[in-house]
């Protein structure tokens, strides 16, 4: 049963998720051989002022 967890800053529509979980789901089906009705595709969506790089959150970042 391979369990797949993925973090990602939140602000994806609900069909960009769905698309995620759907090619991660066959990927590993296909490169496991695990059927895909036994992966586990776990989504974790963060804040931007609960994640930071280089020490900096994303939500003090300026857009470029």
């Amino acid at each position: 049963m391979p369990i797949v967890h993925i973090d990602l800053i939140a602000g994806r529509s609900q069909a960009q998720l769905k698309g995620l979980a759907k090619d991660v789901t066959a990927a590993v089906s296909k490169n496991t051989g695990a059927p895909a009705e036994h992966i586990h595709v776990i989504l974790n969506e963060m804040q931007k002022d609960r994640y930071s790089v280089g020490g900096v959150l994303k939500s003090d970042e300026t857009a470029e």
